[in-house]
């Protein structure tokens, strides 16, 4: 061997030595997981929040457009109509139906 490739024979050795010092550390062993999580999480946010204001310009389609595109509205739906639907429902008569469980078979019972 060399005198050369003893030398960096000892380099290897002595940062392999650092570096199973610095896993056998409380600091490194949690708080760089911490500190990694906190700063990913920190980019992470920030590209969430670039795409609420990116969204937020968008405009919604007018009546016309939507007419367009084939999508009709037949009637306008109020809250004294919605009302009036509900109290015409008998919600005094009703039978309880048991739905099926996963463990049974798929027959209904009526």
């Amino acid at each position: 061997m060399s005198a050369k490739e003893s030398k960096i024979y000892t380099f290897i050795e002595s940062l392999r030595n650092s570096v199973t010092d610095l896993r056998k550390k409380k600091s490194f062993k949690y708080g760089l997981p911490f500190l990694l999580f906190v700063l990913g999480g920190s980019f992470g946010l920030r590209e969430w929040t670039q795409i609420r204001y990116q969204f937020s310009q968008v405009k919604g389609v007018s009546k016309q457009e939507a007419e367009k595109m084939g999508l009709h509205r037949d009637k306008n739906v109020t809250l004294e109509d919605t009302y009036d639907e509900i109290q015409k429902l008998d919600i005094d008569n009703w039978e309880n139906k048991r739905g099926p469980r996963p463990w049974e078979a798929n027959n209904q019972k009526t």
